[in-house]
C-alpha cells in the first residue's frame, strides 16, 4: 500500500478553502455588478423623465386686460406636427406657419419634402396643390382663430363654472379663469355649419404659457396640431421680447 506524502491532507484542505473563497468573491463581484447596473438604470430613468412644471394660477385677473396684452402681438411664427383626418384616412407631416391678422403663410412637409403650400393676403387664398373649400376653411380660418383667439371682436363676457365665456354673433370662446388660456372655441359658418376648436397641453415658453395641442374640426375633417416651437413679434418695433399666446 502506498503511503500518501506528509501534508497531503493539508493541501486538500487549503485547496477547498481557496475554492470556497473564490466562489464567495465571485458572488460579491456579481452582486456588486448587478447593484451598479440597477443604480445606473435608475439614474438614467430619472434623468430622462420629464420634470413637471406647475402651471401658475391667474385666477382673479382681468380677462379684458389679458386680451389687450395679447392684442399687442403683431405676428406669430410656429412649427408643429400636423395630422389630417377625413373619415378613416389620415395624413401626417410637419408644418411651418407665419401668421398675422391679415396674412397667412403655411408650408407642409413630409419626409423633409415640401408637399403643400397655402397663403392668404388681402382675403385672397392661394394653394399648391389646389385645396377644397373645406380644407381652406379649416386651415385658414381654423389656424387663424385657434392661434390668434384674442382677436375676437364686439364680444360679451359671461362667467360660469370657472370659465369666462366670450361671445359675439358668430364666435364663442371659453377661457379658463385660472390659466387664462382657451379650452374650446366654436365658430358659426354658413349653412349652419360649425368650426370647432379644442385646446389642451399647456406648456411654457419662457415665463409664458400656451396650449401646445390644438384640434380643429369641420364636418368630416379633423386637423390636429402639436406645436413644437412658437414665437411672437410685438407691434412695437422697440419691444422684441416674446409674448404669451
Amino acid at each position: 500500500m502506498r503511503l500518501k506524502p506528509l501534508g497531503y491532507g493539508k493541501k486538500i484542505a487549503v485547496s477547498c478553502q481557496l475554492s470556497a473563497i473564490s466562489k464567495i468573491i465571485k458572488k460579491i463581484f456579481y452582486s456588486a455588478g448587478l447593484l451598479l447596473f440597477c443604480f445606473s438604470a435608475l439614474v438614467l430613468l430619472t434623468s430622462c423623465s420629464t420634470k413637471r412644471v406647475e402651471l401658475p394660477s391667474y385666477e382673479g385677473s382681468d380677462i379684458k386686460k389679458t386680451i389687450a396684452e395679447r392684442s399687442d402681438i403683431k405676428s406669430v411664427a410656429a412649427t408643429f406636427y400636423v395630422e389630417f383626418e377625413k373619415d378613416d384616412s389620415i395624413i401626417t407631416g410637419d408644418a411651418a406657419l407665419e401668421l398675422t391678422d391679415e396674412t397667412l403663410d403655411l408650408r407642409i412637409y413630409s419626409l423633409g419634402f415640401l408637399v403643400a403650400e397655402l397663403t392668404e393676403a388681402n382675403g385672397i387664398i392661394k394653394s399648391e396643390p389646389e385645396l377644397s373649400r373645406n380644407k381652406k376653411i379649416i386651415l385658414v380660418d381654423g389656424l387663424r382663430n385657434s392661434i390668434l383667439w384674442w382677436t375676437i371682436k364686439d364680444y360679451n363676457i359671461e362667467e360660469q363654472n370657472g370659465i369666462y365665456q366670450l361671445r359675439n354673433s358668430w364666435q364663442s370662446i371659453a377661457i379658463d379663469k385660472k390659466t387664462m388660456l382657451p379650452t374650446h372655441q366654436t365658430i358659426e359658418l354658413d349653412n349652419g355649419r360649425e368650426l370647432r376648436i379644442l385646446y389642451e397641453g399647456p406648456v411654457s415658453n419662457g415665463n409664458f404659457w400656451y396650449p401646445s395641442k390644438i384640434k380643429i374640426e369641420l364636418s368630416r375633417y379633423t386637423v390636429k396640431l402639436q406645436i413644437k416651437t412658437i414665437s411672437f413679434l410685438p407691434r412695437s418695433a422697440r419691444d422684441q421680447r416674446q409674448l404669451p399666446l
